[in-house]
C-alpha cells in the first residue's frame, strides 16, 4: 500500500481508497465507524503489512448498517440496533465494490472484509450471506450480539474463507453491561468453531478494553489475513 489515496462516493457513503503499490493486489474492505481510515493505513505501514489496496467506508448508519437484526438499547442513553446488514451488504456488493474496482489497478487477486466492533460482527455475518470475500477479519467484534452465536452454529457459510482472524481485548468482558460480558467467551468459542470446520483461523487476545489500540488491532488483523 503506497501513498496514492482516492476519495469518492458510492452508495450514499464516503469512501477512501488507499491503492496498492502493484497491480492485481488484494483489496481489503474496511467498514469504519469514523474517519477515513488513515490511522489504520498508517499502522499497516508501520508494522510492515503485506501490500494491498485498502478501502475505508465511512458515513455509515452504524447501528443499522452493521447489525443483522434488532437489538434494544444497551443503556438508557443508547439507541437501538435496527438490523440493516442485509440491505447494506447489497449496497456494498452492487454499488460500492463496483465503483471501487473501477479505480484499482488491475483485478484484485482476492477481496477481504475487515471490521472493528459492530463492523467485526458484520464481517462474520457476511460470510453467511455472500461468497465475495475470500479472507475475513473481525477485531474486537461485537460477538456479544444477541443470538449471533446461535445463528453462526445453525446456518451454513456461503463460503468458507481461506483465512479468518478474530480478536478481543482482555478487559472487554469486564463491562458493567451484562450483555457485553459474553464477548470474550463468544469470540473464543467461535474461533474454535470455525477452526474445526477446516478454516485457517487465528484468535488473538489483546491487552486492554474495547477502545484501546483500535487502529493497531485493525492493522494486525488485516496483516494476518494477507499472509
Amino acid at each position: 500500500m503506497d501513498e496514492d489515496r482516492i476519495c469518492f462516493e458510492a452508495g450514499g457513503r464516503k469512501l477512501t481508497l488507499y491503492k496498492a503499490g502493484r497491480r492485481n493486489a488484494p483489496l481489503i474492505v474496511l467498514n469504519n465507524f469514523s474517519g477515513d481510515g488513515s490511522s489504520i493505513a498508517s499502522q499497516m505501514r508501520m508494522i510492515g503489512c503485506p501490500d494491498c489496496s485498502l478501502l475505508s467506508i465511512g458515513e455509515l448508519n452504524w447501528d443499522h448498517d452493521m447489525t443483522p437484526w434488532y437489538c434494544p438499547p444497551l443503556t438508557k442513553k443508547d439507541t437501538p440496533c435496527t438490523g440493516g446488514a442485509d440491505e447494506y451488504l447489497q449496497v456494498l456488493l452492487d454499488q460500492i465494490l463496483k465503483e471501487t474496482l473501477a479505480r484499482t489497478d488491475g483485478e484484485p487477486v482476492y477481496l477481504g472484509l475487515a471490521g472493528y466492533s459492530l463492523a467485526g460482527l458484520f464481517a462474520l455475518y457476511a460470510m453467511y450471506r455472500t461468497d465475495r470475500f475470500a479472507r475475513v477479519c473481525s477485531m474486537s467484534g461485537s460477538l456479544w450480539f444477541p443470538d449471533f452465536r446461535e445463528f453462526a452454529l445453525s446456518h451454513p457459510l456461503v463460503r468458507k474463507p481461506d483465512r479468518l482472524y478474530l480478536s478481543v481485548g482482555d478487559k472487554e468482558a469486564r463491562s458493567r453491561i451484562r450483555m457485553l460480558q459474553s464477548v470474550q467467551d463468544n469470540t473464543e468459542f467461535l474461533a474454535g468453531f470455525y477452526q474445526k470446520q477446516g478454516i485457517e483461523t487465528e484468535y488473538e487476545l489483546n491487552p486492554g478494553n474495547h477502545y484501546q489500540d483500535a487502529a493497531l488491532r485493525c492493522a494486525k488483523g488485516i496483516a494476518w489475513i494477507l499472509k
